[in-house]
């Protein structure tokens, strides 16, 4: 398929984080954008400010006339229900129809490609390495399922010969995706409704990994069972960072690689897991070929990225963090971080599972997680693209917890729940629509220090 002969792009799930990435790209290049969404939001408000045309009813009559012709693609997301009668409009009249990660995979094809796998990390060590790319001066396009502080922004870049993906390998879809140098954070078990069991996701990763063809650019943690170049913290690997230390609420540190030893990097994002990210994302640039100087400039001006520990209030008395964590494994790495920057501070966690499936198969995990911080407020389970299951609730789920300062609470409740806790770090925690509360959670709290 050749893009540049495509006038309109149209997309079903227009206001999801990665499908929105693709429509700033595709409106950036010239092309003629429109979509739809099931809901308006912050990111589908973005997407109309700048010129792209959005409605939020499965209604074929407010399909734009203009797209009515045969050099239209159409760009579905996994989320879309089989009946959705837009998408079976164009389905029926034989135009083409692509997940967007098919279309990634042909954006990538025709470009260096840098793809990010990895269960966990993914957005950020992608959005750093995006950065540094960017900052280098490299001619780089960054599709990110985050909004980079820095740009404000899930699309760094309007480059044309390299891009940097997420590897997504929910729905298996980064099989599609022409990697030059790529990396893996982590194949934990995820998606098990998708995959089955752990064994399925490894093999898919395996397969992923096999796509790479140089394996001296396949970046891996030295735990997983792939052969390629190591990366680690404060253990030997061929990329290691050691001498780790935090001065002024940051990470200082060094790093050997396989032909110099950097000293003094300053990288401010807290916990080990993001100290990982940004080495990752050092050695896939420094292998590139990108300078030391310059990958240690963007390191220090790497601002984080919404959701990802993302600090709302920073007061002396009172600290407020919002994180996208929605696995134990992501859970744990909130908690040290937490831990880390905030010895013997007391600590409440509000948590909205998010999936029916997830939460059912990581049950005694997350109830181990969430029994680490020193509150917890639990809200229902978050449904996404599921229906509920017989006997998997957030109630289940606390009667696992073995921290007694546990509650249940509706949303409609939740603030002023909030406000009752005389805890000094508050951290919300979830992937589904609690970060629409973030805000007014700021507001009542600002209000009460």
């Amino acid at each position: 398929m050749n893009l540049s002969q495509i006038h309109n792009v149209y997309f079903i799930g227009i206001g999801g984080i990665g499908m929105s990435a693709l429509a700033r790209y595709f409106k950036t290049i010239g092309k003629n954008v429109s979509g739809y969404d099931k809901t308006e939001t912050e990111l589908t408000k973005e997407l109309q400010e700048i010129g792209i045309t959005i409605h939020f009813e499965d209604s074929i009559a407010l399909i734009p006339s203009d797209f009515y012709i045969e050099n239209t693609l159409v760009i579905i997301t996994p989320a879309v229900p089989i009946h959705h009668s837009e998408w079976n409009y164009f389905l029926e009249r034989d135009y083409v129809v692509k997940k967007r990660a098919e279309v990634l995979g042909i954006i990538t094809k025709d470009t260096f490609c840098f793809a990010v796998a990895g269960t966990h990390g993914k957005t950020t060590t992608s959005s750093i390495l995006g950065h540094i790319l960017y900052e280098s001066g490299a001619d780089v396009t960054s599709f990110l399922g985050g909004i980079v502080e820095n740009y404000n922004s899930n699309l760094i870049g309007n480059g044309k010969t390299i891009t940097v993906v997420e590897a997504d390998e929910f729905d298996r879809s980064f099989l599609h995706l022409h990697p030059d140098i790529a990396c893996i954070t982590s194949m934990d078990a995820d998606h098990l409704d998708i995959y089955g069991d752990s064994d399925a996701i490894e093999a898919s990763f395996i397969e992923f990994a096999a796509k790479v063809e140089d394996k001296n650019k396949l970046f891996i943690t030295k735990e997983l069972p792939l052969a390629g170049i190591s990366v680690a913290v404060n253990e030997e690997a061929d990329f290691k960072a050691f001498n780790v230390r935090i001065e002024n609420s940051q990470y200082v540190f060094d790093v050997q690689t396989p032909t110099e030893v950097i000293l003094d990097l300053q990288f401010a994002l807290p916990g080990k897991h993001n100290l990982m990210n940004a080495l990752m994302a050092l050695a896939m640039a420094k292998t590139f070929g990108t300078p030391t100087d310059a990958i240690a400039k963007a390191l220090k001006s790497f601002k984080g990225i919404k959701r990802r520990f993302s600090y709302q209030i920073k007061e002396e008395n009172l600290v407020y963090i919002d994180d996208y964590a929605h696995h134990p494994t992501e859970i744990n790495a909130v908690h040290q971080a937490v831990r880390e920057l905030y010895p013997n501070q007391k600590v409440l966690a509000i948590f909205q599972p998010h999936l029916f499936s997830r939460t059912k198969d990581f049950a005694d995990d997350f109830a181990k997680s969430l029994s680490d911080f020193d509150e917890i407020i639990l809200l229902d389970i978050y449904p996404a693209r599921e229906l509920p299951m017989e006997g998997v609730t957030s109630a289940w789920l606390m009667n696992k917890m073995t921290n007694q300062h546990k509650k249940l609470v509706p949303k409609s409740d939740l603030i002023e729940t909030i406000l009752q806790s005389d805890a000094k770090i508050i951290v919300t925690i979830g992937a589904g629509d609690i970060g629409a509360l973030v805000k007014s959670i700021k507001t009542a709290l600002n209000e009460k220090i």
